[in-house]
C-alpha cells in the first residue's frame, strides 16, 4: 500500500496528539495537582493545570484563554492542514506544520476536556524554573524552530547568491 505524501503528515501530527494526549492522561492518574517528581538534577515531573498560555499568559482570564485559544487553535489547524496538503512535497516545512498542527490540537483538546492544559515538564536550574510545559508545547516549538530555520537559512542562501 502507497501512501500520499500528505497522509504521512496528517499521521505524524496524529501520532503527536495520541502521545501528547496519553502522557497527560498518565501523569493526570499519577501525580496529584502540582505534585513533583524529581528525576533529574534539572527535571521534575510536575502535574499543574494552565489556564492561560505560555508564561503564563491570560492565566487570571481563564474564560478568554479557553475561547481565545480555543478559536486560535481551530483556525490554526484548518489553516495548517490546508498547507500540510499544499506543502507536502516540501519536506521540512511540511514536517514542521505537521508538529505545530499535532501540538495545537493537543492543547486545544485539554482546553475543550478540562478547560485548562495539563502541563508536567519541569527543566529548572538552582531556584530557577522554566514554566511547565508538555509535549504538544515540544511539538510546536521544535516546529516553529524548524521554521525560523528555514526562513534564515533561505535568506542566507538567498544572499550568497546575490554576491
Amino acid at each position: 500500500m502507497h501512501l500520499k505524501k500528505p497522509a504521512i503528515w496528517y499521521a505524524l501530527a496524529s501520532v503527536i496528539i495520541l502521545s501528547d494526549q496519553a502522557t497527560k492522561k498518565i501523569l493526570a492518574m499519577t501525580l496529584t495537582h502540582e505534585q513533583f517528581i524529581p528525576l533529574l538534577p534539572f527535571f521534575n515531573l510536575t502535574l499543574i493545570h494552565n489556564n492561560g498560555a505560555a508564561f503564563g499568559f491570560l492565566s487570571r482570564r481563564p474564560e478568554l484563554a479557553l475561547f481565545l485559544f480555543t478559536g486560535v487553535a481551530l483556525l490554526m489547524s484548518v489553516v495548517l492542514s490546508i498547507y500540510l496538503y499544499r506543502l507536502s512535497n516540501q519536506h521540512w516545512k511540511a514536517c514542521a506544520f505537521a508538529l505545530i498542527l499535532g501540538g495545537a490540537i493537543g492543547n486545544m483538546i485539554d482546553r475543550l476536556m478540562h478547560g485548562y492544559v495539563i502541563d508536567f515538564l519541569d527543566v529548572y536550574y538552582q531556584n530557577w524554573h522554566f514554566p511547565v510545559f508538555n509535549l504538544a508545547d515540544c511539538a510546536i516549538s521544535i516546529g516553529a524552530i524548524m521554521l525560523f530555520l528555514e526562513i534564515f537559512f533561505k535568506k542566507s542562501s538567498a544572499h550568497n547568491y546575490l554576491n
